[in-house]
């Protein structure tokens, strides 16, 4: 029998989950445009689910919640300056948005307008890169391209020469690129951030260490996949994007046994809780991993390894919030996403957060 863990579409399913049962109305003003300062001065919507209890506080309190019986687990990717810009000979102007590396010369990528990149075309990007088109990427109506850089290594020149990215609803530039990274990323290869992470400041982890819980590092390298919106009305239907988890021997080692131990695994953002659930067996295993992941976790799957989240607020209808359903049910999500519109809470990659257990 096939795990729906795995599974990212359903061809003529009979089970249903409409995509419009996980809309919640959104003021465009709550929509944070900058980081919280400083990072742990967010605020954090606490549901405890066994007490059915909610609690409003500020994210450095996470701390009373936490006990060496605790597991904090991270995901340590580190996001890629994927925004790039581009010319064809004709002088026309494209975007190019880097995806996926392939191998050490291609990319999946998204160009803004794709129509003017078919098949074939040569960009320029500087005096020492250009690229070809080499192909279509149907599936999320991109291209794949072939890098050419004359000298020098690709990566030196793609940090030379390209943007961090930031989500489309956030419209005013960074000072400083650095507050669109966590204080632990560390490998390069994301197109967006785990925003989760945002939240932690380095006095913060100390403190958190220094009480004993433990702390883990896995990586997903977040494609826009994960944030694309469903367009399906059954989201059984919906294409996740495939993204590369990695989970080291040594690391599902310690997880596998805090797990015997009974402690508590607490993920850190949407991404570490599909790495995890990735990498578990059926048991509850955590295997080493580097493979490809496209698990979508919507309310009816279960969770064989995460026992609690931290994570944002996300997108209404996203597969996000389908994710957060999963865990604490659907119309306790709503209703929880509905006290934070009331209580003002900021919301998505530069807002506050919850803690759910």
């Amino acid at each position: 029998m096939e795990n729906k863990n795995s599974s990212t579409n359903v061809e003529n399913t009979t089970q249903v989950l409409k995509t419009s049962d996980f809309y919640y109305d959104l003021p465009e003003r709550l929509i944070a445009q900058s980081p919280a300062d400083p990072r742990d001065s967010a605020r954090m919507l606490v549901y405890d689910k066994k007490n059915d209890k909610i609690e409003h506080k500020i994210f450095r309190d996470i701390t009373d919640y936490l006990s060496p019986n605790d597991v904090l687990v991270i995901n340590n990717t580190r996001v890629i300056p994927a925004r790039l810009f581009a010319t064809k000979p004709t002088g026309a102007k494209i975007e190019v948005f880097l995806l996926k590396r392939l191998n050490l010369t291609d990319y999946e990528v998204l160009m803004k307008p794709a129509k003017k990149a078919k098949v074939g075309t040569t960009l320029i990007f500087s005096d020492n890169l250009t690229c070809s088109v080499i192909a279509n990427q149907e599936e999320i109506g991109g291209r794949i391209i072939r890098f050419d850089v004359k000298s020098g290594s690709l990566e030196a020149e793609l940090d030379r020469i390209g943007e961090i990215p930031l989500p489309p609803y956030i419209h005013e530039k960074l000072e400083d690129s650095e507050e669109y990274q966590t204080i632990y990323s560390k490998i390069n290869g994301s197109s967006a951030a785990p925003t989760a992470g945002l939240h932690f400041t380095p006095e913060l982890m100390q403190k958190i260490r220094d009480m004993g819980v433990q702390i883990e590092e896995v990586t997903l390298q977040v494609g826009l996949g994960t944030f694309r919106p469903v367009s399906e009305e059954n989201a059984l239907n919906h294409k996740m994007h495939s993204e590369e988890i990695v989970v080291s021997k040594e690391v599902a080692d310690r997880l596998n046994n805090a797990k015997k131990q009974g402690k508590r695994i607490i993920a850190v953002g949407t991404t570490t809780v599909r790495t995890l659930e990735s990498a578990s067996d059926e048991n509850g295993h955590i295997e080493p991993v580097k493979k490809e992941t496209n698990i979508f976790i919507y309310p009816g799957v279960k969770f064989k390894f995460v026992d609690a989240l931290i994570t944002n607020f996300h997108l209404p209808e996203s597969t996000l919030v389908m994710l957060v359903s999963a865990l604490i049910g659907r119309e306790k999500t709503l209703q929880l996403y509905n006290i934070a519109v009331k209580e003002e809470y900021r919301f998505f990659s530069f807002g506050d957060c919850c803690f759910f257990f």
